[in-house]
């Protein structure tokens, strides 16, 4: 094994759609936009819609729930780890919205995480709240019954 060091230094600056997402995290709650053509609503939103080539400007208040589409048991540690293994990275679709983002899945053993499983976003407390993803610190299951997967099988 070559250990290689490699440093990277990058700005991110945020265009107003990403803003707006971004400003909804710091208050405790997920912003996406919609697309005035397909009416499919993204988040994070980009601007503009993937699909049409249109400006996104309509902002849309989504809920903090949602569903499991897919997911990953993590079993591997490496260095600086913070999150006890076994842990779950999974896509979640959140209700409202027509793309999936990444978030943990707690608060249930790894071996019963499932696909069309419905959760909802455990915040930070709220004096810790940024405009970061840091801000939800996991996703947990609601105890709803699961989706049926035709409700989220374009998702995948």
């Amino acid at each position: 094994m070559l250990d290689t060091p490699i440093h990277l230094e990058y700005t991110f600056t945020p265009g107003i759609a990403q803003s707006r997402f971004l400003r909804g995290l710091a208050e405790g709650r997920f912003v996406g936009q919609r697309c005035p053509v397909c009416g499919k609503v993204y988040i994070p939103s980009r601007g503009s819609c993937p699909v049409d080539g249109v400006p996104t400007g309509e902002d849309v208040a989504l809920s903090d729930t949602g569903i499991v589409t897919t997911y990953c048991v993590v079993n591997v540690p490496f260095a600086g780890q913070a999150i006890e293994i076994p842990y779950i990275a999974a896509q979640v679709l959140l209700d409202g919205a027509n793309i999936s983002f990444m978030g943990l899945i707690q608060g249930i053993p790894a071996t019963d995480v499932r696909m069309g499983m419905r959760v909802q976003a455990v915040w930070v407390e709220p004096d810790e709240l940024g405009p970061t993803l840091a801000s939800v610190k996991y996703f947990t299951p609601t105890g709803e019954p699961d989706a049926p997967y035709e409700t989220f099988e374009e998702y995948l």
